[in-house]
């Protein structure tokens, strides 16, 4: 919806001036740009390239006033850097600054120059896009608040979007992700996706992931006073699929089993501490496939490739180390939990 009307107002605004536009907003990430030709500028450059710039250089421009200005503001060229003088239109609505459109000038446009009333007019235009994208995921972090009014707010800031008519899951990332998937709404590292069903909400994690690294994802939700909930799952989830060997890149709620369960414990039991010893690790490894396997010495041995004999000299060491019966279902019960949650931490 918002990125061709972006785009469009971009290419006016350079086409008013003659000189090179960007559009970022007021994080510095790159929203649109028009094509330049001559000299090539580090700055647009490397903010085309990342989609975003670095904070050094947004705290450079930002120490001219270009945050709280309600005109165009001249940044001279610094020859250190290569930055190129350039002029900022912020990109405001109601009185509050949303992004910023750049004039790769070179100092070629004087700040009394006619065209910047127009040209203001077209900022104005993007800090209202900028605002009217903004929304849904302002209504995101109310839902996200402790405050019940809040939440109320944010359900009703929501009460037209799809995801309020229709099934969603909760996405945590555990990485960058700009900008956010068509139709989700983001805030932070969360993504709120409205889908058919939970099949559909995994795909869309399974892209995402490709992106983004680890994904953790809730279970199915249809009442958004339940999105606090749902990041809580999600962010469980996530937890297993970046620590556990073999759960990622996704990992979804409905499919934790028992790390469901372990993702909510707190420190381990110290019984278990010594088989954490990296030294110990085969006894680990042994301890954890022979739970894993339901106690059954024949598969266990299968599975680590060794003897029966030395499978039981590595389970009575087991019992040494940890003080634990592995004839005990209380013990065993004990050492299979605490081993899986050792993932986690």
């Amino acid at each position: 919806m918002y990125e061709g009307d972006f785009q469009a107002l971009v290419d006016e605004v350079s086409a008013l001036l003659a000189a090179p536009a960007t559009l970022e907003d007021r994080d510095f990430r790159l929203i649109a740009f028009a094509a330049q030709e001559g000299d090539l500028d580090a700055v647009r450059t490397g903010s085309i390239l990342r989609r975003s710039s670095p904070a050094g250089v947004r705290a450079w421009f930002e120490s001219f006033g270009i945050a709280r200005a309600a005109g165009p503001v001249r940044t001279p060229h610094d020859p250190r850097t290569g930055v190129l003088a350039r002029l900022c239109l912020p990109a405001r609505d109601a009185g509050v600054t949303y992004g910023y459109l750049w004039l790769l000038d070179e100092g070629a446009i004087g700040l009394d120059d006619p065209r910047l009333a127009e040209a203001m007019r077209l900022a104005g235009a993007a800090g209202a896009l900028l605002a009217e994208q903004g929304r849904p995921s302002r209504a995101l972090g109310l839902l996200l608040a402790e405050a019940e009014a809040e939440r109320a707010e944010g359900r009703s800031l929501l009460a037209d979007h799809a995801v309020a008519a229709s099934p969603f899951v909760v996405m945590v990332v555990g990485g960058e992700l700009r900008p956010a998937p068509y139709g989700m709404i983001a805030t932070r590292d969360v993504l709120l996706a409205p889908v058919r069903d939970l099949a559909e909400g995994r795909a869309q994690a399974a892209r995402i992931a490709a992106r983004a690294g680890a994904v953790g994802i809730s279970g199915l939700g249809r009442d958004l006073g339940r999105v606090r909930e749902a990041v809580r799952q999600a962010r469980a989830a996530l937890r297993v699929a970046r620590d556990v060997p073999g759960a990622g890149p996704v990992a979804a709620w409905d499919a934790l089993g028992p790390y469901r369960m372990l993702t909510e414990l707190s420190d381990g039991d110290p019984a278990v501490a010594p088989l954490l010893d990296p030294k110990n690790a085969p006894l680990r490894l042994t301890a954890e496939t022979y739970l894993d396997q339901a106690g059954n010495a024949q598969r266990t041995a299968a599975a680590l490739n060794v003897h029966r004999q030395t499978l039981y000299y590595r389970l009575s060491r087991i019992e040494e180390l940890t003080g634990l019966d592995l004839d005990s279902g209380a013990d065993r019960l004990l050492l299979h939990m605490a081993l899986k949650a050792a993932h986690l931490r």
